[in-house]
């Protein structure tokens, strides 16, 4: 927005400085007047000598006081421009780094040295917003890379079989058209998948109290049917673990989590449990699961988008699209929550997620 031009900080600073001065230096010399002049008599015809009276000490003291009134203005002006420019320096260095920023240069920082004062804590402050900024920034262009090369290949998937039926009229069609479906709901999938975790990252969603041991069971009773394809125990234990969130969030958030831990439990015939309690005004849910042992450095990078850890156990059914823990994550911080990921000694990985509690 185009403002006038104005007085600068300095010059204002440096007016305040210099008027301040003046007052200061005109409210003693006032004192001076009220408290010593006055108890001078008073002999305007200067008749008596040169004993001291009210006439002369007023007539020798003016000249004094206005070429000290005029000395305190000049030196509170140099002065105080000077000062000003002193304590103004931080932020000049803090406009520079936001100027640059503003050009999208995020990697610049202010770093200012010396004890914490107001401006050095609002150096650090905006250092630390600079930090976030290019990390999120080069998630989110990952993550655009990411998701273009996702969403390529089932394209180019179809548009190679459209091609071959059409240069081969005598393929079988029924085979085509279950090809292109697979393809098709993958691509659907992975979709639907982008735009709810870019809901969850706005936090644009109702919030309302929401039982986690109620959304686990549900959960755990849709993929109850995966569990026993795949000869894997799935439990349910713990308590009530109140909430207040996005039910439907929470439910894909919980759903992510139990089909995660079946399509990654190899060899079949291990074991996934789930537990929830409410604890010191916070709601835990668990969900632990065997398999085969995870490289405890691969674990943080399990919830970037489209990373995948280990071979995992599908069907057409549920096939993944790379997001399952990624869109965990970003509702878990949608709801100011924690999100950790703990591998197992004996294999399989175990998360548990904190959300705050209702009173």
């Amino acid at each position: 927005m185009r403002r006038r031009p104005g007085l600068s900080a300095r010059l204002k600073l440096t007016l305040s400085y210099a008027g301040f001065l003046a007052v200061a230096g005109a409210l003693l010399l006032a004192v001076v007047w009220m408290f010593i002049l006055r108890y001078v008599p008073d002999n305007s015809q200067g008749l008596l000598g040169t004993s001291p009276n009210r006439y002369l000490l007023v007539r020798t003291f003016a000249p004094a006081a206005a070429l000290a009134m005029g000395f305190l203005l000049v030196f509170g002006l140099v002065g105080g421009w000077i000062l000003a420019g002193r304590m103004l320096a931080p932020l000049d260095r803090i406009t520079a780094a936001a100027r640059l920023a503003g050009t999208g240069s995020l990697s610049h920082r202010v770093r200012m040295e010396g004890r914490r004062d107001e401006f050095r804590e609002l150096a650090d402050t905006f250092d630390t917003m600079l930090e976030q900024l290019e990390s999120h920034v080069a998630e989110q262009q990952r993550f655009a890379a990411n998701a273009s090369h996702e969403l390529r290949t089932p394209l180019a998937i179809s548009q190679t079989l459209l091609d071959v039926a059409r240069k081969d009229p005598t393929r079988d069609r029924g085979e085509l058209i279950e090809r292109l479906y697979a393809v098709n709901t993958r691509a659907i999938g992975l979709t639907e998948a982008l735009l709810l975790l870019s809901r969850s990252d706005r936090g644009t969603f109702t919030r309302e109290s929401v039982d986690l041991s109620l959304i686990a069971e549900e959960a755990a009773e849709t993929l109850l049917p995966l569990a026993e394809q795949r000869g894997i125990t799935l439990d349910v234990t713990g308590g009530a673990a109140r909430a207040v969130g996005s039910a439907e969030l929470l439910l894909r958030m919980v759903t992510n989590l139990v089909q995660n831990a079946l399509v990654h439990n190899l060899p079949a015939g291990g074991t996934v449990t789930v537990y929830t309690e409410a604890h010191g005004g916070t709601s835990l849910l668990r969900v632990e699961n065997t398999g085969r042992r995870l490289p405890p450095e691969l674990v943080p990078t399990l919830t970037e988008p489209f990373q995948r850890g280990t071979e995992r156990a599908r069907t057409d059914e549920h096939a993944g699209v790379g997001l399952g823990l990624a869109i965990v994550h970003s509702v878990v911080r949608a709801h100011d929550g924690a999100l950790e990921l703990v591998s197992r000694p004996a294999g399989g990985l175990v998360v548990t997620v904190r959300l705050p509690g209702t009173p």
